[in-house]
């Protein structure tokens, strides 16, 4: 879904990713070059999909501990 906002509204789908710097740069990019918005927002929400799958990665790391 934050893929698809980001090809029709980039701030949006930044702004869903919580990262509020990113959020203001994407609304620049997006009003003065709308293209470099759309990359923004792609390599933005790309990010944040990679730092959830791996904070859920180590936390199912840490509860399998045997020692």
């Amino acid at each position: 879904m934050r893929y698809f906002l980001c090809l029709l509204l980039p701030p949006l789908a930044v702004f869903t990713t919580g990262r509020i710097g990113a959020f203001i740069l994407s609304i620049f990019l997006t009003l003065f070059f709308w293209i470099p918005g759309v990359i923004h927002a792609v390599l933005v929400t790309n990010d944040y999909y990679a730092a959830k799958r791996h904070r859920q990665l180590v936390r199912v790391m840490k509860r399998n501990r045997y020692y």
